[in-house]
C-alpha cells in the first residue's frame, strides 16, 4: 500500500472513531509497526496544520484522536447556538485538582485533603468524565480509586499527565498576635 493511500486509511479510521485511538490499535489495523504508524500520523498531523484545515489530529497520552481545530471554536458553536462551556466551580476545581495530581486517589483520602464531603463534587467530575474509576485500593471495603480521564486531558490541553504544572511548596503564613505587638 502506498504512503497516500495509509494516511487515508488512518485518516478515515481516526474520523469514524469519534474517540481516541491507541497506537498500537492503529498500527494492528493497518498491519504496521508501531514506529511507522507514529510517523504517519505525525505527518497527517503536520499536514492539518501547515494546511491550516479545519481538523486536526491531537495526541493524547500515547493515543491519537481527531477533533476540530481550536479556532473554529466560535463558527462550531454560532452554528449550534451553543452555550458557551460551562465552567468548573471552585469545589470541583479543588477537588480535580486533588486528583489531578495523587492520583489514584478514593474519596475518603480527597476528603482528608479538603476537609469537607467529596461526594458532590467527584459524582459531578466523573457526570462530566473529566474523573474515572481506574480501580479498587486493597483494604477492607475495596474504596473506589479515581484518577483522570482522556477527557481531563483534551479539556485542559494535555498529552498527558506528566504534562501538569509543578506544585510549587507552600510557603507558611505567619500572623501575628495583635496582644503580642502591643508595648506593655
Amino acid at each position: 500500500m502506498r504512503l497516500s493511500e495509509l494516511e487515508a486509511v488512518v485518516e478515515s479510521l481516526l474520523f469514524i472513531s469519534g474517540e481516541a485511538l491507541s497506537l498500537g490499535d492503529i498500527a494492528k489495523t493497518i498491519e504496521l509497526d508501531k514506529a511507522t504508524t507514529k510517523a504517519i500520523i505525525h505527518t497527517l498531523m503536520d499536514k492539518y496544520e501547515k494546511e491550516k484545515r479545519g481538523l486536526r489530529i491531537i495526541s493524547l497520552d500515547n493515543s491519537y484522536q481527531m477533533c476540530t481545530a481550536t479556532e473554529c471554536f466560535e463558527y462550531i458553536r454560532n452554528m449550534y447556538k451553543s452555550p458557551n462551556r460551562q465552567g468548573l466551580s471552585q469545589s470541583l476545581l479543588e477537588t480535580l485538582a486533588i486528583i489531578a495530581y495523587k492520583q489514584p486517589i478514593t474519596k475518603g483520602q480527597i476528603e482528608d485533603v479538603r476537609g469537607v464531603s467529596a461526594d458532590h463534587a467527584v459524582n459531578k467530575l466523573v457526570e462530566k468524565n473529566l474523573v474515572c474509576e481506574v480501580g479498587r485500593m486493597d483494604t477492607p471495603g475495596k474504596p473506589i480509586l479515581f484518577g483522570t480521564s482522556k477527557d481531563f486531558l483534551r479539556y485542559f490541553g494535555f498529552q498527558n499527565i506528566s504534562e501538569l504544572p509543578a506544585l510549587k511548596e507552600a510557603t507558611p503564613v505567619i500572623i501575628e498576635n495583635e496582644s503580642e505587638t502591643e508595648e506593655v
